[in-house]
């Protein structure tokens, strides 16, 4: 599969600065045909018997803006990666103009040194920072085009409960599982009062979702591993579902990027509930857990449009991308939703 494939062009105002309500909801048969249903239409669509599957992770505040050292009046933005054993830490920032040794001082009085460049960066951070620091000091990671479409840098006061899913509880991501962003705990009580079985699975969502695909060839692009856990019992009830010829909706493209990496580890007869999964789904990619999609609209040239490409085709994603475009369907994290029919 071709990067250049997955282009389309968008008017910048469809980009959603806040969150749906309600979202509209694009629906696409399995002959690849769209209508516009509400969140409730959809909702009286899954029926009993059926699996939906949701991500339970919960986005963590790793943002840290610091006055820059030889400019006062302009901010640094740093994203706070992993924490090694070793005491260094992975981070991202605009580490051009700064030289390896250069010492950054953060807002809670620790020295964040530079050890090595690239993407992510090393630095050492004295004294090591606690979650109490991040609390305090720090802020959800929205995407950068959020940012720029409100063309302001710093996160709204209400992005502290709009960018965390009803049900996030185990923190871990670097952004939210955004396809679960337009239910509420209410709507899950509903589905499950009809017999929906409704299960929760954790993926961290990691560094790959902040940096680009850099190379034409897909096959090319090397996935940032992100770690995932699916209980026993609820990996029994999803193969119960699919012998009883129940259909299994994932709520979002970490749900099912988690659900076909566990299976495909079963299918090599080495079953593993946890672990790291950097599966690339691209055209081709055959799908043994999922049946339905439902996810947000996403950025040309990802992963996760690549993702959507192969779970239903990339002739249907572009058609019915430009059918949401013209109807003024709102993108990407905050925007509306498609749900998706095999």
């Amino acid at each position: 599969m071709l990067l250049s494939d997955l282009k389309y062009d968008y008017p910048e105002e469809l980009i959603a600065t806040s969150p749906q309500r309600p979202s509209r909801v694009m629906w696409v048969d399995d002959q690849g045909i769209p209508s516009e249903i509400t969140i409730h239409d959809l909702i009286s669509q899954i029926p009993s018997g059926d699996v939906l599957v949701l991500n339970d992770t919960k986005v963590l505040k790793r943002r840290v803006f610091i006055k820059h050292p030889f400019d006062q009046n302009e901010e640094i933005e740093i994203l706070f990666l992993d924490a090694l054993p070793d005491g260094t830490q992975k981070v991202l920032f605009p580490s051009k103009k700064f030289k390896i040794g250069d010492q950054l001082a953060l807002p809670n009085g620790s020295i964040m040194t530079l050890l090595e460049k690239g993407l992510p960066q090393t630095v050492k951070i004295e004294p090591a920072l606690t979650e109490k620091d991040f609390d305090q000091m720090a802020e959800l990671p929205l995407p950068p085009y959020i940012q720029k479409a409100r063309h302001e840098r710093h996160n709204q006061q209400a992005d502290e409960s709009w960018y965390q899913t009803a049900w996030a509880k185990n923190p871990g991501s670097f952004a939210a599982p955004t396809a679960s962003l337009h239910f509420s705990d209410s709507d899950m009580a509903m589905l499950k009062q009809k017999g929906v079985k409704v299960l929760t699975v954790t993926l961290h969502v990691g560094l790959g979702t902040f940096l680009p695909v850099k190379v034409e060839n897909l096959n090319d692009h090397k996935m940032h591993e992100e770690i995932y856990s699916v209980s026993e019992s609820v990996w029994n009830e999803i193969q119960l579902a699919r012998k009883n010829k129940s259909k299994v909706w994932a709520l979002g493209t970490t749900v099912t990027r988690t659900l076909e990496t566990v299976a495909r580890t079963a299918e090599k007869g080495d079953l593993q509930l946890q672990g790291a999964s950097d599966l690339l789904l691209q055209v081709e990619s055959e799908f043994k857990i999922v049946d339905r999609l439902m996810t947000n609209f996403h950025q040309p040239e990802s992963t996760l449009l690549a993702l959507v490409s192969a779970f239903s085709s990339l002739e249907r994603v572009q058609k019915n991308y430009q059918w949401a475009i013209e109807r003024r369907f709102k993108l990407f994290s905050y925007g509306d939703l498609s749900v998706w029919l095999r």
